[in-house]
């Protein structure tokens, strides 16, 4: 047993955010499942979406999310995010972030931050770091944290449970005491005890066939969560990013959506300009029209791709804005400056997560949520681009400063029971953990995809109740693994996605179901919630 003051589960931009604001009240640990800069985070290419310049406001950064939310966002957790964001932004610069500069256009030969544009910002507020802009970020936290002495890194350490005070039995209601971890390395289960737990443990890419996230992404928090009794919702919205490199070995590297804002157009497989016909913003359309308008283009044609064109711009601006897309293109033998880049959708972003205040609390004590795990109210059935790195800023701040507050003493380690593992053996074991991997990943594309339908939803759920009953067996019988252990989470997150997905009877945002082509205003501010 380990017992901490704060325990973080995640060493993305929430984990290591939070981390840094309540180290200095005591003992810190970070539980994260492969190397510390392993996070959805490192990923994020694009940027954070800030109001910084002049001619931006913060009127018109709400303005654009709500839109973009599609009648889904609480305007109240928009409007504080929005307006607490550039404090955040100033914090992290002062951490050693270095955000892409530009020359200033006055005489005086200053600098100022290159801020660029992307698919429903109505101005240029995406600050950037080129287009490794996570990886950025994480280098500067992970620098801060090292130098803090109460903040301990637990690498290749994979969560299994929260601990509660009801699974333990005893008379607090349900407040959460810790997790069960498994460590990969040592081949054994901990419990870490800590009076305060946030979950940041990223999105759910992986539940599905094709995504951007890293392999870490198997939807861990809003299944332990829900597992626990905290609520989940929304979690039908999922979005597809438009634009991802379709190669065989590239194994879905992203195509920041910063190429369409720098003038990338996209292109049908003859080579025709098609958005025009779907929306007036073109290219620059919100993700989850873009992300339709390819599928469809896609279905019409038989084609496996479509092309991103930004080859009209001068070479040297091409490399010099997207070094990272560049070099990662040539090496797959695409000169993006001569020729287009054949791009598919691919699941990107976890909309909904366990439901939390903007302060990152949820309905058990002690357990706060941020991140994308978090459904706080900000992105409503769509994300806006690069509101992502902005709400796990401002919320990792909030939860910090409340979970300080309100610290409960902990509960006397003696009174939590110690982890009881199965100890049979099997040699099937992993060729059913990897057919029943695959067969989720590919059933969540094909049924519960960019479009779907009453059918396809209900063929989806069919399928996932037989799956989780050979899970279940395997999980209790046997000894924990990590692919054992992720494998459970994305069979449970995929039945909370088709489960919310089968409660909403329209389309809005993200989620576009055939039998219910339009929007229901009857559904709009309508979340849909599940609890166990």
């Amino acid at each position: 047993m380990k017992q901490f003051d704060f325990l973080i589960l995640g060493s993305g931009i929430a984990g290591l955010s939070f981390a840094l604001k309540v180290a200095p009240r005591g003992r810190v640990a970070i539980v994260t499942k492969k190397d510390r800069a392993e996070s959805n985070t490192n990923y994020a290419q694009g940027g954070v979406a800030a109001v910084t310049s002049k001619e931006d406001s913060f009127e018109l950064h709400v303005r654009d999310t709500l839109t973009a939310g599609a009648g889904l966002c609480k305007e109240i957790v928009v409007r504080t995010i929005v307006e607490e964001g550039p404090a955040r932004i100033q914090e992290l610069i002062e951490l050693g972030m270095k955000f892409s500069e530009r020359d200033a256009p006055a005489e005086d030969g200053g600098k100022e931050l290159d801020l660029g544009k992307e698919g429903g910002h109505s101005k240029r507020r995406i600050l950037h770091a080129k287009d490794v802009t996570g990886r950025e970020i994480e280098r500067a936290l992970l620098n801060a944290a090292s130098r803090q002495p109460n903040i301990e890194i637990f690498e290749n350490h994979v969560a299994v449970d929260l601990i509660t005070s009801r699974k333990a039995g005893l008379p607090d209601g349900n407040r959460c005491l810790g997790a069960y971890v498994f460590d990969k390395k040592g081949n054994r289960v901990w419990a870490f005890t800590a009076p305060v737990t946030l979950l940041a443990t990223g999105g759910c890419g992986k539940v599905y066939l094709y995504t951007t996230n890293p392999d870490i992404a198997t939807g861990d928090g809003v299944a332990m969560a829900y597992r626990a009794g905290a609520t989940v919702a929304n979690l039908e919205f999922v979005q597809f990013h438009p634009t991802c490199l379709y190669h065989p070995e590239a194994k879905s590297f992203l195509i920041s959506e910063a190429v369409r804002g720098e003038g990338g157009v996209l292109k049908s497989f003859d080579g025709a300009e098609f958005m025009d016909a779907y929306h007036p913003l073109k290219s620059l359309a919100p993700r989850d029209v873009v992300a339709r308008a390819i599928d469809s283009e896609m279905k019409k044609s038989g084609a496996e791709h479509v092309w991103l064109d930004i080859t009209h711009k001068p070479a040297r601006f091409i490399i010099e804005r997207f070094p990272n897309i560049y070099q990662t293109c040539l090496r797959y033998g695409i000169d993006i400056t001569k020729e287009p880049i054949p791009v598919v959708p691919a699941a990107h972003y976890q909309c909904g997560g366990v439901v939390t205040n903007v302060d990152g609390e949820t309905d058990i004590a002690g357990l706060y949520a941020v991140g994308e795990v978090a459904c706080t109210g900000l992105h409503g059935a769509n994300r806006l681009a690069s509101n992502s790195l902005l709400e796990a800023l401002v919320c990792s701040h909030r939860a910090a400063e409340l979970a300080i507050a309100n610290r409960q003493p902990p509960i006397a380690n003696a009174k939590i029971p110690l982890w009881q593992s199965g100890n049979a053996h099997n040699p099937d074991e992993m060729v059913v953990v990897s057919h029943n991997w695959d067969e989720i990943r590919r059933l969540m594309w094909d049924y519960v995809g960019i479009v779907r339908t009453n059918k396809r939803l209900a063929r989806a759920q069919n399928r996932l109740t037989n799956l989780q009953q050979e899970i279940q067996e395997y999980y209790w019988n046997f000894i924990v693994t990590s692919d054992l252990l992720e494998l459970r989470n994305i069979a449970t997150t995929a039945e909370l996605i088709v489960r919310c997905a089968q409660m909403r009877p329209e389309s809005r945002g993200l989620h576009y179901n055939l039998d219910y082509p339009t929007a229901n205003p009857d559904w709009a501010q309508r979340d849909t919630i599940l609890r166990k």
